[in-house]
């Protein structure tokens, strides 16, 4: 059987090529350690991969997520626990005031130290973050929650409609979503400080009754009751999202050996190929050689 020329060199050249070609692949594979580099390495192994990178995506954004949301919370919490502080030192004026024993002059003492104390509330309720939103005016966060007007004692303080209850979810993990916000609104908060701005303007003046005190003083405990409460909602939420962080990581460990298991590359087997593709190419180069050397003279 004859073989021309022609054929035997495009023939060998395929052999080379194809060597070669394993040879530069299994080379590619151990300098990235990745043993899926195109589709067709492993169809299976790239869909898994591909799912598993998707799902890895969504966490990371669910842990990013998780992480503002910790820090607008304990900011939530924070303002809260100062308002706690703020109607705790009231709530003991209040009681100081009662007592029918004090002067006139202990009571504008007292007066002046709750007016202090509603420009503390007042600027508490109004706190915003640092973007200049406003915490606890539900979804208005671009309208003031209390406003004051100026006006007379009793009558200052306003609230715009614009301020609602409405929470501000934020995506968590897969269909769970938490408020990252707390709205004040059923609270009353413009009528709570108008009472207040009253009574410390009637112990001022000594206008004032035990009726007006006693009044004074069951507000204070309603809405000091109703922030407690608020702030006990602030750490059901941080305690939620922080179990779903916990589970999120969980998750994205397994994700992540998983992704190893399909994807990485075995460096024992790969290393028995480099070394099969290694001797092919040598051996077709060597073949070739002393093939390409003979001619009809060397049988004469």
């Amino acid at each position: 059987m004859r073989i021309a020329s022609n054929q035997y060199h495009a023939t060998m050249n395929t052999a080379l090529q194809t060597a070669n070609a394993g040879l530069t692949r299994v080379m590619q594979q151990m300098a990235s350690g990745e043993r899926v580099m195109v589709s067709s390495d492993d169809t299976i192994a790239t869909v898994r991969l591909a799912r598993l990178t998707r799902e890895e995506a969504a966490l990371e954004q669910y842990r990013a997520n998780v992480g503002a949301l910790k820090t607008r919370l304990s900011a939530n919490e924070a303002k809260l626990d100062s308002v706690k502080e703020d109607l705790t030192a009231m709530r003991d004026l209040l009681v100081w005031a009662a007592d029918g024993a004090n002067t006139a002059e202990d009571m504008k003492a007292m007066a002046g130290s709750l007016e202090s104390l509603r420009d503390s509330l007042f600027f508490s309720f109004n706190s915003r973050n640092a973007e200049g939103k406003y915490l606890f005016s539900g979804t208005a966060t671009d309208v003031a929650t209390l406003t004051d007007t100026g006006g007379l004692p009793g009558s200052r303080y306003t609230q715009d409609p614009a301020v609602n209850t409405g929470t501000q979810d934020v995506a968590v993990g897969d269909g769970v979503a938490v408020a990252a916000n707390i709205a004040l609104k059923p609270l009353a908060l413009d009528a709570f400080l108008n009472q207040l701005d009253d009574t410390a303007d009637r112990l001022k003046n000594g206008s004032y009754t035990t009726a007006t005190v006693s009044s004074m003083l069951v507000q204070v405990d309603k809405v000091l009751d109703d922030v407690a409460a608020q702030i006990s909602v602030l750490g059901g939420r941080q305690n939620v999202i922080a179990t779903l962080d916990d589970n999120h990581g969980a998750i994205s460990l397994a994700n992540r050996q998983a992704m190893i298991d399909l994807g990485q590359l075995d460096y024992a087997e790969a290393a028995v190929r480099l070394n099969g593709y290694t001797l092919a190419v040598q051996a077709t180069q060597k073949a070739y050689a002393k093939v390409s050397s003979l001619s009809l003279f060397n049988v004469l």
